[in-house]
């Protein structure tokens, strides 16, 4: 008898969701057994459908494990593919040599003071702004999607002396308000092109 409602019971399911839930037989036996793995058979409706669905006692609790982010390497990158093929060459040796020890110095503090915790979450926006945006690359916090440290690069025409390009970053501390300036590299008089070209 306890066979034949089992049977009964999974081609019901079958046919109130229209196939879409075909629960195997090991777990109705479960639930006839009395296995304290399934603790209860809620029937959700609405307008359209009836769906069946199984509540495990415990839930396990699942958390996103992150892998470690080399800061300073990704940080070069998202620099290099801002400055593209045309600004890259020019400038890369000026930025290495004075911006980005600077930068470097700006993460490390950043990261210095967020727990362990934070820390693992923490990682580096891609796909840097182009045309004459500032945007390099902003550090952030994968879980709460806040913004922690915001790096740009702001192009600077001065009259009779040409174009530089100012380097700074924000911080959250003052809600991206205060330049913090990491250095500046002159383009030529010249209008530099734009960024990611």
């Amino acid at each position: 008898m306890k066979k034949w409602f089992q049977k009964a019971m999974v081609s019901a399911v079958a046919v109130v969701t229209l196939g879409l839930i075909t629960p195997s037989h090991a777990f109705w036996e479960n639930v006839f057994d009395g296995n304290s793995q399934h603790k209860t058979l809620i029937e959700h409706q609405n307008e359209t459908t009836t769906t069946l669905v199984a509540y495990a006692d415990e839930q396990p609790i699942v958390e996103q494990i992150y892998e470690p982010i080399d800061f300073m390497k990704e940080a070069k990158e998202q620099a290099y593919t801002k400055f593209g093929a045309k600004v890259g060459p020019k400038i890369q040796q000026d930025f290495d040599e004075l911006i980005f020890p600077k930068m470097q110095e700006a993460i490390d503090f950043t990261v210095a003071r967020v727990g362990e915790q934070e820390l693992s979450n923490l990682a580096i926006t891609e796909n840097p702004s182009g045309n004459y945006s500032e945007k390099i690359f902003n550090i952030y916090n994968r879980e709460t999607r806040e913004d922690m440290i915001r790096f740009h690069v702001r192009t600077e025409n001065r009259p009779f002396e040409g174009f530089y390009y100012n380097f700074h970053y924000h911080t959250y501390e003052d809600n991206f308000v205060s330049h913090y300036e990491l250095g500046e590299i002159y383009w030529s008089k010249n209008t530099p092109p734009k960024w990611l070209s």
